[in-house]
């Protein structure tokens, strides 16, 4: 029994050097191409990164750049707009002057005009309302007239009768005056 105390110790460390020579045997060389590729992978990873900050600039650059170019070309629109703008005021503010200069006389004489017309309107409005008075006055005075007409017609009537009656009266009381 004593026998296998040593046996299987012994055994284990067999295996163990096996794997432990095959694995030292490889692992300084594993480790070298290990550095080796971790080295390439950090150059590739540097050179990448160093190409993507060279077109990032080159991006930026190019944006930059059109940004520009569409800030000049939005500045150069906008001098445009306001020069097209300030020639319509211009043009505007000038005809509103010859406007003012030219047909300024002609209203004011218009507004003279124009009162001078309101005044007549009411003067003739003034004189409307009187003979539209004076008319109705007239109305019933001629009525009024007609009546009295007819009145003094019935007096002269009555008046004519009463003649032909009185003289009817005295002539039969000349004959009867003859007669007796």
């Amino acid at each position: 029994m004593k026998k296998v105390y040593v046996i299987w110790p012994v055994l284990g460390l067999a295996v163990f050097s096996a794997f432990y020579w095959n694995f030292a045997r490889g692992a300084a060389e594993r480790a070298h191409q290990q550095e080796v590729q971790e080295a390439e992978d950090r150059k590739a990873r540097i050179l990448k990164e160093l190409e993507s900050r060279k077109k990032a600039v080159e991006d930026a650059i190019a944006a930059q750049a059109k940004r520009a170019a569409e800030r000049a070309a939005a500045e150069k629109k906008k001098d445009a707009e306001d020069a097209a703008r300030q020639a319509l005021l211009d043009k505007r503010q000038q005809t509103f002057d010859d406007v003012n200069r030219r047909l300024r006389p002609q209203l004011d004489r218009l507004k003279t005009d124009a009162e001078d017309i309101k005044s007549d309107i009411a003067q003739l409005n003034l004189q409307k309302t009187q003979y539209v008075d004076e008319e109705a006055f007239l109305r019933t005075f001629v009525v009024k007239a007609q009546e009295n007409v007819k009145t003094y017609q019935d007096m002269l009537a009555k008046i004519a009768a009463a003649d032909k009656a009185r003289a009817d009266a005295e002539a039969a009381a000349a004959k009867a005056k003859k007669n007796s």
